[in-house]
């Protein structure tokens, strides 16, 4: 739909529920004046917010005098959303949309979307010129470092969701978010209740040695962004991991670390086996429960034909990503110590 046929569209739906008395006549319009020249200014605000900060930037605001003063007011700017398949291949002109509708909102900014586009530059901009943001959404935005991620959720006192696609971090190349920055992240924000972690698919690597008999081989690998989780996110509500790395130990430590959890959605996390008593603790004990093999219909964030990202191109045809979780492990160790690893899964130093 054209932006005309959306504003004539949202200015009967926003005139239809105004009260009018009978009798009251429409004000005449001059010929040479459109219509929505003379609506009231809530009005016109209600329509041009329905448009989407992409078409308020680029189209609404250049309509006239009276809709580039509305397009300005702040409150306009409270709910940004830059979700969608054009950002992939115009980063740039994006990243610049982006700042200019931050800088509109003046502060007043409380739920952000970004889809496909944005590195740690961007993000910093955001969160210093945000400081009610509430909900933070950034889907299949792999720029963005683990530590950036981390240092901008502590400058945002009021985040209550946050909600991520990782990729692991490979070395100092590579951005990406390790087990360690999630942790920090929840360290950083105490007043977190919604947490999505949905994972890209990856190729696990195991570079164990033959003489290392230590309990952590089949076990921490597969679980260290729960542990991370756990260790941080105590009072979490709502917690998704869709694709997420995790098997069962990891399940078990998320629901002992999160006691108040009601829904968790582990959707494509096919390593774990709910046959038994761990199955059976998960429907007891969480409210709204989403299986592994339950329907992806409604998966967070599509791939760019609007399907399942593992199995729809243009990521399905991708390479998968290599995981090399020693690297992961000695990251947390360093930065967390072993003291976690001991409790958990009974590493020995």
């Amino acid at each position: 739909m054209n932006t005309r046929r959306k504003i004539r569209a949202a200015a009967e739906f926003s005139g239809s529920g105004r009260n009018m008395n009978i009798g009251s006549k429409i004000p005449a319009v001059a010929s040479s004046s459109p219509p929505w020249i003379e609506l009231p200014l809530d009005v016109t605000a209600n329509i041009l917010q329905r448009l989407g900060a992409e078409e308020m930037l680029c189209s609404a605001q250049q309509v006239c005098a009276t809709w580039w003063n509305v397009c300005k007011d702040p409150s306009l700017w409270r709910v940004i959303d830059f979700s969608g398949t054009k950002q992939i291949d115009r980063t740039a002109k994006y990243t610049a949309m982006c700042r200019r509708a931050v800088d509109r909102s003046r502060g007043q900014l409380t739920d952000f979307t970004i889809q496909y586009f944005g590195g740690d530059e961007l993000m910093e901009y955001i969160a210093d010129r945000s400081p009610n943001l509430k909900r933070l959404k950034l889907g299949t935005c792999f720029f963005i470092s683990g530590p950036c991620a981390a240092r901008i959720v502590a400058k945002l006192g009021q985040l209550e969701e946050l909600h991520i696609t990782i990729r692991p971090r490979f070395g100092v190349i590579e951005p990406g978010v390790m087990s360690a920055d999630i942790r920090a992240i929840g360290n950083a924000c105490p007043t977190l209740k919604s947490f999505s972690l949905n994972a890209f698919k990856f190729i696990l690597i195991e570079d164990v040695d033959e003489n290392d008999d230590r309990p952590f081989i089949e076990s921490i690998h597969r679980n260290l962004y729960a542990l991370a989780i756990s260790k941080s996110m105590p009072n979490l509500q709502h917690l998704q991991v869709y694709g997420l790395l995790i098997g069962n130990k990891g399940l078990e430590i998320i629901l002992n670390g999160c006691p108040r959890l009601e829904s968790l959605d582990i959707r494509r996390c096919f390593d774990l086996d709910l046959e038994g008593d761990l199955g059976k603790r998960c429907r007891q004990q969480i409210k709204h429960l989403k299986l592994p093999h339950d329907s992806t219909s409604d998966v967070p964030w599509p791939s760019c034909r609007g399907g399942d990202p593992f199995t729809s191109p243009p990521f399905s045809t991708y390479n998968p990503d290599i995981y090399y979780y020693n690297e992961d492990m000695d990251d947390y160790i360093q930065r967390y110590g072993y003291a976690d690893l001991h409790e958990s899964f009974g590493l020995l130093v």
